[in-house]
């Protein structure tokens, strides 16, 4: 049994729905720090052929807390943010399809940021067909103690797991050895070359998962999440 593991993101880029297609369950982070670096609240669509950064305003509130205790701010204005993202893709051949998709997540009324981003996800993967369950990592007990790789251990386990897989980014962050002697393999996903038209300019790569949709057919969109990736082993194999 595969899982895979994940901090949530706003309409991630591919290579997150890519591990959730190959995972059997795929567990998402809830009770984790809220980063403000990272892409928990924002990612990037293609306007006139260049990325733009879109963001969900958050609440003041301290920089310690975790995503399920974030919350959106009242600022945010979906209607503008979907009108600017409808602008942009006006002329996509799946507009028609996938605006209404992207309406309901940006539309969606509540204002918890976890449960927001949970739903943004959880949606996209309806609209493709990707049925492998989403599991919140605080509903498989508390592991907050443990860290890095001891906690990724404790998750896999509480999963009844015997493979995890893990980004290519992270090839350095975990050991085989740790993994086998918990009785579980290790693998990590690459992702291979993934390029389609956009309004035919240069392509621009690692947008929000939002661009794919508005360019591919639902068959074409999942044609490249389960097709355009590699796995790689651990280097302590």
């Amino acid at each position: 049994m595969r899982a895979a593991i994940m901090q949530p993101y706003l309409l991630p880029y591919i290579g997150y729905f890519q591990l959730i297609a190959h995972a059997d369950t795929f567990v998402v982070y809830d009770d984790i720090q809220f980063s403000k670096k990272g892409w928990i609240n924002r990612n990037r669509f293609l306007r006139n052929g260049a990325a733009v950064m879109f963001t969900l305003p958050l609440r003041k509130d301290s920089d310690y807390l975790d995503v399920r205790d974030r919350d959106i701010a009242d600022a945010y204005d979906p209607k503008k943010l979907m009108a600017q993202i409808a602008n942009a893709y006006r002329k996509a051949p799946q507009f028609a399809n996938a605006m209404p998709v992207v309406e309901e997540i940006l539309g969606y009324p509540e204002r918890n940021l976890f449960t927001f981003i949970h739903h943004s996800v959880t949606r996209v993967c309806t609209y493709l067909g990707l049925d492998t369950p989403i599991v919140v990592s605080s509903s498989l007990g508390d592991t907050t103690g443990l860290k890095g790789q001891d906690r990724v251990l404790a998750i896999c386990e509480a999963v009844s797991a015997t493979s995890y897989v893990n980004p290519i980014g992270g090839l350095d962050l975990y050991q085989a050895s740790a993994f086998r002697a918990r009785g579980m393999d290790l693998h990590f996903m690459r992702r291979t070359s993934i390029e389609y038209e956009q309004f035919g300019h240069p392509f621009v790569p690692d947008l929000s998962i939002l661009d794919i949709i508005m360019f591919n057919s639902v068959d074409a969109a999942r044609s490249l999440i389960t097709d355009c990736y590699e796995m790689v082993a651990p280097k302590d194999e």
